[in-house]
């Protein structure tokens, strides 16, 4: 059973709170709309501590081929989602 993009945006809550690259006055919402650079003020390099995270908690791989297009929560989320294992019970 895949998970809903709800259901991902919620993982992919939890995966931003728990970064140290993430200023303390972040605390906003983080929707399908909240952008990934400007938004939460990720460098490039913790941009891709936070996909290696991401990959860790959604046990899947984000292709870099697609990377380029992802500039959104819910852009990761759609990407997340088509490579995702299986959500487990």
């Amino acid at each position: 059973m895949r998970e809903s993009e709800a259901e991902i945006i919620t993982r992919i809550q939890e995966v931003v709170r728990s970064l140290d690259a993430i200023p303390a006055d972040v605390s906003r919402t983080i929707d399908a709309d909240t952008n990934i650079v400007r938004d939460l003020r990720l460098d490039s390099l913790a941009v891709m501590d936070f996909i290696m995270a991401l990959e860790t908690r959604f046990d899947t791989i984000v292709p870099l081929d697609s990377l380029a297009e992802i500039h959104t929560i819910g852009d990761l989320a759609g990407v997340l989602g088509a490579s995702a294992a299986p959500a487990r019970s």
